[in-house]
């Protein structure tokens, strides 16, 4: 069994090299019929956060709230599924979308709901499928808490699988669509949280 969603496919490697949300977000956008520009979406709907210095402590957005720097700075983070939620609901009308916070689902389920349903899904793992790296940390300026990033972190657009990958529209250093073996993915999927985003259509 092997299925593929076809979703319109764009590169952040030029412009964004750390828009990878933005460029998975716009792709599904498309797919969707809603002809938004990547710029576009980072400048009037991704809410994003510098960071500041305290004398000798760095103080930093949670990536839960605020895109941590700029998609187009080498030097920025990136931020986790809540950011791209708030986003896309400010794009997709409520009466004809739905969109899901589907953070700690188990692949399979996502799967049978969206892919099988041919709905991409907008999904968090690791850089080329990468090892995480633990760090660095930053001061989150709302609660002072101290905050670890998991580096390597990536988004990318599920499209489909086969009985030994996962398959995605992966917008880093134009990949296209690219499969990656599934144990794998799990694994970088865990080390990022667990994190998903589902569209539905009512």
């Amino acid at each position: 069994m092997r299925k593929i969603i076809q979703v319109p496919y764009f590169d952040q490697s030029i412009k964004y090299p750390t828009g990878c949300e933005s460029v998975t977000t716009v792709m599904l956008l498309h797919f969707l019929g809603f002809e938004i520009g990547i710029d576009e979406f980072i400048n009037e709907y991704l809410e994003k956060r510098e960071f500041e210095k305290r004398g000798e402590v760095l103080y930093g957005p949670d990536p839960n709230h605020f895109f941590v720097g700029s998609p187009y700075d080498e030097d920025s983070y990136g931020c986790y599924a809540p950011v791209i939620i708030r986003a896309l609901e400010h794009i997709l009308p409520v009466s004809k979308y739905k969109v899901i916070n589907e953070t700690g689902n188990t692949i399979e389920n996502l799967i049978k709901h969206y892919i099988d349903q041919d709905m991409p899904v907008i999904f968090w793992a690791c850089i080329n499928m990468r090892k995480p790296i633990i760090g660095p940390e930053w001061k989150l300026t709302e609660s002072g808490e101290t905050f670890t990033w998991i580096s390597n972190e990536h988004c990318m657009l599920l499209v489909g699988y086969d009985e030994e990958r996962y398959y995605f529209n992966d917008p880093y250093d134009n990949n296209g669509v690219i499969g990656y073996e599934k144990e794998t993915v799990k694994n970088r999927y865990e080390a990022q949280h667990c994190q998903a985003i589902g569209v539905q259509i009512r």
